[in-house]
């Protein structure tokens, strides 16, 4: 088993969506005073590298409590879409015509991550409105190594509203997707805090050789 993480830090100050809570990690207790030592954290529901759910954009979405843990573990494909460029949109030629059956998320590897904290992180790439839509069709959850799936500081969130309004996930701020396969699946664990809510902080850690070991089984 090859574990890849593909989670942000979270730290006081780090970069967040405009608008969105700050983040500070501050003491509580320390040893020298109180013998022990605890933390205090205080972010939004969509900071770092977290997971969408369609109570985010959708009136009447589900939230985070409403997906059993066995629906956040997912066989996933990578896409490299690097060449979208600044403020691109992803086109649906971008998804594969022939996706094996049982991939059921989307990993869209803009090349965005390295733009994390700079004055260049808005202008990330997005998804077409009908790249989005045809994810939803095949029921494919998002992965994206930017803000959003959406234009940030766009007109609306069109992609927002086809992927979450079918009730899939949306998983944003991924980082470390150069190390991820593209040419076979690989399984996805997305863990979010149990909170009953829009969204949280998620741990997002790959298999990268789950894809090899089920090539050797089909055989």
């Amino acid at each position: 088993m090859t574990l890849l993480d593909l989670t942000r830090r979270v730290e006081s100050g780090m970069p967040t969506y405009p608008g969105d809570p700050p983040v500070t990690v501050e003491s509580h207790a320390e040893f020298d005073a109180d013998g022990y030592r605890v933390s205090r954290l205080e972010l939004g529901t969509h900071a770092g590298t977290h997971v969408d759910a369609p109570a985010h954009t959708e009136p009447d979405g589900a939230t985070l409590d409403d997906f059993p843990v066995e629906e956040l573990r997912f066989t996933a494909r990578a896409i490299d879409c690097r060449d979208a460029g600044a403020r691109g949109r992803i086109g649906p030629d971008a998804i594969p015509e022939h996706l094996e059956p049982r991939v059921d998320c989307l990993v869209f590897r803009t090349g965005w991550e390295d733009e994390w904290g700079t004055e260049r992180m808005t202008d990330h790439p997005a998804l077409a409105p009908e790249t989005a839509r045809a994810c939803a069709d095949q029921g494919l959850s998002v992965g994206i190594d930017a803000l959003s799936p959406d234009p940030t500081g766009g007109d609306g969130v069109p992609a927002h509203h086809a992927i979450l309004g079918a009730g899939l996930l949306v998983v944003e701020n991924l980082c470390g997707l150069d190390a991820l396969p593209t040419d076979r699946t690989f399984d996805l664990y997305v863990m979010p805090l149990r909170v009953d809510a829009d969204g949280a902080p998620a741990r997002v850690v790959a298999d990268a050789e789950t894809g090899l070991i089920r090539r050797r089984d089909e055989r």
